[in-house]
């Protein structure tokens, strides 16, 4: 025999995977591209949108579904944050229990006080693209109650195996009593349905199916031979009591036995606990549609039909398919343990096996290790989604593995009083059509715990309930006037909803839509309706037409540096409104002067004005960024070198008559060049840099204070380290390329000198040459003239 676990963990997975509803944003502002024309309608679009309510946000010509757009579109074009209405998603928990923490031994409890799932009950509040996570904990109880159902296939083939398994109750209670203290065994039995036109009809051999002298009993679908139970010497009495009955096709009809074990749960006695079904045959299965070979044509109804504990109406509904089985093994927390024969290992459907002896001698290992095997993996799965909506799993398990999409539903390898835990995240892409509230359910496969939540969608503005109908404000009663905006009754367009569909297209109307009696309808930028031009929109949703006939936009102004004007302004019917400090048709133009600043502090040094952040120098002679250089003036530093240079360190051209020539200023010595005089006196002040004789440079500054002349000095020379070798080396290289070129030209000069005297030597030796002509004495013809003798010449 092969074990196969769990059937309906890989088939419920499958059957309660959800489609998953890929939204994909549009390029662009997808506020603006849904054209919304009420607040509703703008918040369902993506949770970026938001609707502004302030009466007077339109602009003339604008429509009104530019009321929604992104928040800080809305900021930007001057709507406060006040008036924006933008609903936010919220949850709130309902029943939040914690997980209970406790150890074998410390008392029994109630399987309805033990937790092993936080929260139980939330109810979430969901906006349309904006999602709710919250995290679910799971931990196994230690101790928990289990609840085991034997289910055997009693064909004659599985005579020996029942042999085994009269003794299975108490051993299994004494093994199980290592995991838990509070278990319970049952025990049920299938054959076959016996309406099938292969087995006979002879009423003896329906009595006793088997052959020779063996005494069976009538074939049957399914018996409930013993409901759970703690008392294991019972279940070994009443097991040692079931004979073998027989059947003439190989599948049995073991689907239908599984279905009434796992709808009939009070005639099984099902706790809501931990809940295992051992399925034992040696045969394959028969599926839905098999029913037919006997007549059988209606569907398995899946409801419990037991009387007197045996299934009365096998002959009257078929099998039940797969998906069908999985479905209420699911819905009924029922774990199953598939003990089937070694040539039925090729039934994929498990994700488990491990080998049973042929006649069951080592079942209770093969129930412990795969109770064991189930125990160590908890599987997360979701009732079926509403439309629109939909749900992500992130696993946080043992030893720090996490897991997300598919693999984010699980946790394996852990052990009995771990804690594990996942984020899920719920969203909603769409609002349902009737907008009611949704309840979807959460769980551990196999485990009767559950998170239920409950979905309220968000489809429609706070603003909404305080909206008038039939107001005022929208022409007279065609429409309700709410956030802002009227929402026009059926029949009625406009943005009071002043006209009728019915008038969109008068002659009349598109006069007034014609500016200054023109032929363009709005400009060409926009549609007539009801007499007033609705712009259109553009592909950039930044770019925007407006006006009373569409004339204007906001994108057609002056540029500078490739901005819309110069980055310093916006756009406004195709005139830049300047920011603070910038004028001009593309402001361009700077106002702040601290960019035309000089030295000293002096706006263009006094000799210009700063226009748009540049100096522009009044006095010709100045010129540069702060007006400060003179091309024509003298130099001021080179007037005054040479005195300062020999008051300083008694050198240059005027040592000698430095005190009669040079005692015009006052010379105060300073250390080092910090130590000079700063921009920012409130007299001129001029920085020296010159170089003596040595190539030595000394740093000075010329200033007049009032009337007194003032020469700053640092006291000691700059001066090189030693010769300037750099022209030197220049001066050597420029000289090896000279000489290289020249003795090149010289060599090229005689080549071609000795050239032309060897072809004139050519030329005469060629004239003076005399040539004969002969015929080679060893040539032979290549071609044989052959006379036909047949050939008469006719």
């Amino acid at each position: 025999f092969t074990v196969y676990i769990s059937l309906s963990i890989s088939l419920s997975i499958f059957a309660s995977f959800q489609p998953l509803f890929f939204h994909s944003i549009p390029e662009g502002n997808e506020c603006i591209k849904a054209n919304a024309k009420s607040c509703g309608e703008c918040i369902q679009v993506g949770a970026k949108c938001g609707w502004c309510m302030d009466p007077g946000f339109l602009k003339q010509g604008e429509a009104t579904s530019t009321r929604c757009d992104e928040l800080e579109s809305l900021r930007k074009r001057g709507c406060s944050s006040t008036k924006v209405e933008n609903p936010q998603g919220s949850q709130r928990a309902l029943k939040n229990k914690a997980v209970t923490n406790r150890n074998k031994g410390e008392g029994k409890l109630r399987p309805e006080d033990i937790t092993q799932v936080q929260p139980q009950k939330l109810t979430l509040s969901l906006r349309s693209g904006e999602p709710q996570s919250f995290n679910l904990k799971f931990k196994r109880a230690e101790d928990y109650p289990i609840d085991l159902y034997y289910l055997m296939d009693l064909s004659y083939s599985m005579k020996d195996d029942l042999e085994n398994v009269k003794n299975l109750g108490t051993h299994l209670m004494l093994e199980m009593s290592k995991i838990t203290t509070d278990f319970k065994i049952g025990f049920g039995s299938f054959v076959e349905k016996t309406v099938m036109p292969y087995i006979s009809t002879t009423p003896s051999k329906l009595l006793n199916p088997c052959t020779g002298d063996q005494n069976c009993t009538s074939p049957f679908s399914y018996k409930n031979v013993l409901k759970l139970t703690s008392n294991g010497q019972e279940f070994n009495t009443l097991v040692g009591q079931q004979q073998i009955s027989g059947n003439l096709d190989s599948p049995e009809g073991g689907f239908d036995a599984i279905m009434q074990v796992a709808v009939c749960g009070e005639h099984i006695g099902w706790r809501n606990v931990t809940r295992l079904l051992v399925f034992s045959t040696d045969a394959g299965f028969h599926f839905a549609g098999d029913g037919k070979l006997g007549g059988i044509v209606l569907p398995n109804d899946g409801k419990c039909h037991l009387e007197n504990n045996m299934y009365t109406v096998s002959h009257y509904y078929d099998y039940p398919s797969i998906a069908h089985l999985v479905q209420k093994l699911s819905d009924n927390n029922i774990q199953t343990i598939f003990a089937v024969t070694e040539e039925l290992t090729g039934f994929q459907l498990t994700y488990m096996m491990g080998i049973l002896s042929a006649n069951s001698s080592n079942v209770i290992n093969l129930i412990i290790d795969a109770y064991n095997s189930l125990s160590s993996e908890v599987i997360l799965e979701n009732s079926k989604l509403p439309v629109g909506v939909t749900i992500m799993y992130q696993s946080r398990c043992k030893n720090g593995v996490t897991g997300e999409g598919e693999m984010g539903r699980k946790c394996s390898n852990i052990s009995i009083g771990d804690e594990v835990s996942f984020t899920i995240s719920i969203t909603a892409k769409q609002c349902p059509k009737m907008g009611k509230p949704e309840t979807i359910k959460i769980k551990p496969l196999g485990f009767n715990e559950e998170v239920e939540i409950t979905l309220n969608f968000i489809c429609e503005c706070d603003c909404h309930k305080d909206g008038i109908e039939n107001s005022d404000i929208c022409h007279n009663g065609n429409g309700t006037y709410e956030c802002g905006a009227c929402r026009c009754n059926e029949g009625r367009i406009g943005r009071q909803c002043e006209c009728s569909t019915n008038e969109v297209t008068s002659e009349d109307l598109d006069k007034s839509c014609r500016k200054d009696n023109g032929t363009d309808i709005c400009s060409n930028n926009g549609d007539c309706v009801c007499g007033t031009c609705e712009c259109k929109k553009r592909e950039n949703p930044e770019e925007r037409y407006s006006g009373m006939f569409c004339e204007c936009d906001n994108f057609n102004c002056d540029r500078s540096n490739n901005k819309l004007c110069g980055g310093h302004g916006h756009c406004e019917c195709r005139v830049c409104i300047c920011d603070a400090n910038w004028t001009g048709s593309a402001c361009d133009c700077s106002l702040d002067t601290t960019t035309c600043l000089a030295s000293n502090k002096q706006i263009c040094n006094g000799r210009g004005t700063c226009e748009c952040g540049t100096c522009r120098c009044t006095d010709p002679k100045f010129q540069g960024p702060s007006c400060e250089i003179c091309p024509t003036c003298p130099g001021v530093c080179a007037e005054h070198k040479e005195c300062v240079q020999c008051r300083a360190f008694g050198t240059g051209e005027k040592k000698d008559t430095c005190e009669r020539d040079c005692s015009y200023f006052n010379l105060i010595k300073v250390k080092d060049r910090d130590k000079l005089p700063q921009p920012g006196q409130a007299f001129p002040l001029m920085h020296c840099k010159e170089r003596d004789a040595n190539d030595c440079w000394f740093y000075y500054t010329y200033a007049v204070n009032k009337t007194e002349k003032e020469v700053h000095v640092m006291e000691t020379l700059d001066c090189p380290e030693g010769p300037d070798i750099i022209p030197i080396v220049a001066g050597v290289v420029a000289g090896i390329v000279l000489i290289g070129l020249a003795l090149l030209l010289i060599w090229k000069l005689l080549m071609i000198i000795h050239d032309r005297r060897e072809f004139a030597k050519f030329e005469k030796e060629k004239m003076n040459a005399k040539w004969d002509t002969g015929e080679n004495p060893i040539y032979k013809s290549a071609v044989t003239t052959v006379v036909n003798p047949k050939y008469e010449g006719k």
